[in-house]
């Protein structure tokens, strides 16, 4: 399957408000979701959300796994996650570079919840609900963000919490 194209800062359906998929049955849902994780896969990310690929819905995956920019990252399959929400979360708040697909060569030091429960409905047409912790939660709230026009930089405190993606490689990730 061809991945889709990454759209990149600065295309407007990166700053809309995705709409919620009405019916998970539409016949575009499962394509669209099997493109987005195929996309995933060659783009070597943790997660994307549907903006990120030009479509305005509310659709990301969450798929976890160590990797040159995360070495770090606890593995766990893809989760396509359609129509999530966020239910609760932790008053820990912790802040940790993110990168995003959509911004390349650019790290930020972002403050996220460390613990989140979340809800959304599964390819399987099914309601699922649980609780994300650490760099899973923050990949979930990085990729909620893009449902709602929002990118990780929105959410830098100071531009010195700023680095290149060669730089955070050297001095963050030691490789």
């Amino acid at each position: 399957m061809k991945p889709l194209e990454i759209v990149q800062l600065g295309n407007p359906v990166l700053r809309q408000i995705a709409q919620p998929v009405s019916n998970i049955q539409d016949e575009w849902v499962k394509p669209l979701a099997q493109k987005m994780l195929a996309t995933l896969v060659e783009s070597r990310g943790v997660g994307i959300a549907a903006p990120q690929v030009g479509q305005p819905y509310r659709i990301l995956v969450v798929a976890s796994h160590p990797n040159a920019r995360y070495p770090h990252a606890p593995q766990m399959e893809p989760t396509v996650m359609i129509n999530p929400r966020l239910i609760d979360h932790s008053d820990a708040i912790v802040k940790d570079w993110e990168g995003c697909l959509s911004v390349p060569g650019i790290r930020g030091l972002v403050p996220r919840y460390k613990e989140i429960e979340v809800e959304y409905t599964g390819l399987d047409d099914r309601i699922h609900r649980t609780v994300l912790t650490d760099f899973v939660a923050r990949i979930f709230q990085h990729e909620f963000d893009h449902l709602n026009g929002i990118v990780f930089l929105d959410h830098v405190e100071d531009v010195q919490d700023m680095m290149a993606e060669q730089e955070y490689l050297k001095q963050v990730v030691r490789v």
